[in-house]
């Protein structure tokens, strides 16, 4: 399979704060030491929806970065979301990211202006042009208007520093072609499909359930690898609970994260507005699926 300098079991961490809402960088070092560790990732994604990216500022993103990379070093690949809907502004925040350490960067498709398929591929080729670390193109139209077109992500895999995918698109068959026919380091961006999109050549995941289950997350990944694909099926299907109340029953999966992350002691602290923390009815639920997968 395709190589990645972005690491496979790929956690996209969250941000902790403080009780007061500021940034815990004691914590998130403690959180990152943690994951790359116990935690079973060999890679992680800051500043990414998961992280909060909207609501931190860019200080606090370098910021972030920075203590991370001290804190992890080359235990783990450390990849920085740069994603905005200005390009000026990514690439910007792509070369602060890598002037803090971080090995790769994560644009994400330039979202509410929905520009056509080659403004989109200007994009990212200005980006990719203006760093010297990979480029991880986000593609996820749920979010952002806008699909970055398989045969656009063709014509992206031709730059040299435009290394990977994490992909959200919810198209295996659109997926399928790009990594049949190009060097692309797929990411499954979607938990519930980490599985098959593996089978079908993608390198890893990039997953906000790592930041609680990441030995879960990447057991599935490890049978596989090894050829125990009935392992690896059991071992997806005894997850799922834990990925649906995570990420598809009604809250962010940043909310859970860090309702789960405080009730396990791991740093995370509260998410900012427009986000309200989970109730303590949902905090309980999350509780036992989160035991059950652990076991599994």
């Amino acid at each position: 399979m395709t190589s990645s300098p972005f690491g496979r079991t790929v956690c996209a961490m969250v941000t902790p704060f403080t009780p007061e809402g500021e940034l815990d960088l004691d914590g998130a070092q403690r959180l990152a030491d943690h994951l790359v560790g116990a935690g079973g990732c060999d890679g992680l994604v800051l500043n990414g929806t998961t992280g909060e990216s909207p609501t931190t500022s860019d200080e606090e993103k370098s910021a972030l970065v920075r203590a991370v990379s001290e804190a992890v070093g080359d235990r783990a690949r450390i990849t920085a979301g740069v994603g905005s809907a200005d390009t000026r502004h990514t690439v910007a925040l792509a070369r602060a990211a890598e002037a803090a350490g971080a090995h790769g960067v994560l644009a994400v498709t330039p979202y509410y202006s929905r520009p056509p398929q080659e403004d989109i591929a200007e994009h990212f080729r200005t980006v990719a042009d203006a760093v010297g670390v990979p480029v991880m193109l986000y593609d996820i139209p749920g979010r952002t208007g806008t699909r970055i077109e398989p045969g656009t992500m063709l014509r992206l895999a031709e730059h040299p520093r435009i290394a990977g995918v994490k992909d959200c698109a919810y198209d295996l068959l659109g997926s399928s072609k790009v990594i049949a026919e190009s060097g692309l380091a797929y990411y499954s961006g979607v938990e519930e499909l980490n599985l098959p999109l593996r089978a079908v050549g993608a390198v890893g995941c990039v997953s906000t359930v790592a930041n609680v289950a990441g030995p879960a997350v990447a057991a599935v990944l490890d049978a596989f690898d090894r050829g125990a694909t009935a392992e690896a099926t059991r071992r997806h299907q005894r997850v799922l609970p834990l990925v649906e109340l995570m990420m598809a029953a009604g809250l962010p999966g940043t909310v859970t994260a860090k309702a789960l992350l405080n009730a396990l002691a791991l740093p995370g602290g509260p998410v900012r507005a427009p986000l309200r923390a989970a109730g303590s009815r949902r905090v309980q639920e999350l509780v036992t699926a989160h035991r059950a997968a652990s076991e599994a």
